[in-house]
């Protein structure tokens, strides 16, 4: 006899009816003991750049002040970026204390680290450029790693502030931006 044989006996009769709802209380079951998604609000969907949650180190500052060539930043700024650099490279906690007592012993132009650095085929030659990078785009790492931390607030829109709107916005009214100019 073939034990695959999955007729039902002839006196079972099978309700369709009975079938969905079976399977319709089965699925509410389930849904009951499922976590549900619910929307996040825009700092719980981005908790790890999350204004104020992170302060920066007077030491990063200190080395943004000196390679940006500004003496004040945005302090929450400067928090959001450090913790996007460090977390992208988890050496950058040291190396960019390194490179700012490097900048003091020497007192480094800083117009030309970048090349003493890149001569010299130091370790801190990428430092630099990830700090300036950071601050003047907003964007921090490279490639499938990269991040946009900051964009209105980054160094590049605010020095072009007077001139021109970072393009984050429609200006006119709700899909103004699709009828042609005349």
């Amino acid at each position: 006899m073939d034990n695959t044989d999955t007729s039902y006996p002839e006196d079972v009769v099978v309700d369709p009816h009975r079938r969905l709802l079976l399977s319709g209380l089965v699925a509410t079951c389930a849904s009951l003991v499922m976590p549900f998604a619910t929307a996040q609000t825009h700092a719980q969907s981005r908790p790890q750049y999350a204004a104020g949650s992170v302060t920066a180190p007077a030491s990063f500052v200190e080395v943004s002040r000196i390679l940006t060539g500004r003496s004040s930043l945005n302090i929450a700024q400067a928090g959001l970026l450090y913790r996007a650099l460090a977390h992208d490279d988890f050496a950058f906690e040291i190396q960019h204390r390194q490179l700012l007592a490097i900048i003091k012993d020497r007192q480094i132009d800083p117009m030309q680290l970048q090349k003493l650095l890149d001569t010299q085929r130091s370790t801190l030659a990428p430092v630099p450029r990830e700090i300036v990078t950071a601050w003047y785009t907003g964007i921090v790492g490279v490639g499938e790693r990269a991040k946009c931390v900051t964009f209105e607030t980054n160094l590049l829109n605010l020095i072009a502030a007077d001139k021109l709107k970072p393009p984050s916005y429609s200006y006119g009214a709700y899909g103004s931006w699709a009828a042609k100019p005349v």
